[in-house]
């Protein structure tokens, strides 16, 4: 003989699981033919009716029960894969919690890592803003007469002078 193997699909072990046993074809049910002979018999039985008839008949026998052998081969290999499938759904629940974790985990340290990456650096002071903002401020206040503002003139080119020389010490 040469060598077979069988697959079963997913539907028919959540079919075994389940415990459905329901036959996929309707069973057609036959209806007996019925003779001329018969019919005249029912004619005869309707008629003889209404005479009440003397029980001729055999008392009726109690039905015969055959034990049923029992297929240990096949409800041992069907727990068998219910257990096999109870672990595997185990497993997979564990799996599920274990990526929402592992989810909530990664997006943590996004959020971490772009904070420090890609924080804004604090602007820096402008120097000597405030000797710009007093000499624009005088410029406003003295617009027919400019000459006015010379002595603030005077200390926003000092503070200048003093910043050229802290950033480029050589070029002096």
């Amino acid at each position: 003989m040469g060598d077979f193997t069988i697959q079963i699909s997913s539907k028919l072990i959540n079919q075994l699981a389940e415990g459905k046993d329901q036959p996929k074809r309707r069973v057609k049910k036959t209806k007996p033919k019925v003779s001329q002979q018969s019919k005249a018999d029912q004619a005869k039985t309707h008629q003889d009716a209404e005479k009440p008839t003397p029980m001729a008949e055999l008392p009726m026998q109690s039905p015969y029960f055959f034990p049923v052998p029992q297929q240990t081969a096949a409800s041992t290999e069907l727990e068998s894969i219910k257990s096999v499938l109870k672990e595997s759904e185990k497993v997979l629940e564990k799996l599920e919690i274990q990526e929402k974790n592992l989810v909530h985990e990664v997006t943590e340290r996004a959020k971490d890592l772009r904070e420090k990456e890609f924080k804004i650096p604090e602007p820096k002071p402008m120097p000597c803003s405030s000797d710009h903002e007093a000499l624009a401020k005088c410029y406003k206040e003295n617009i027919n007469d400019p000459l006015k503002c010379s002595g603030l003139v005077w200390s926003f080119q000092d503070c200048a002078r003093r910043l050229r020389q802290l950033v480029n010490p050589e070029k002096n």
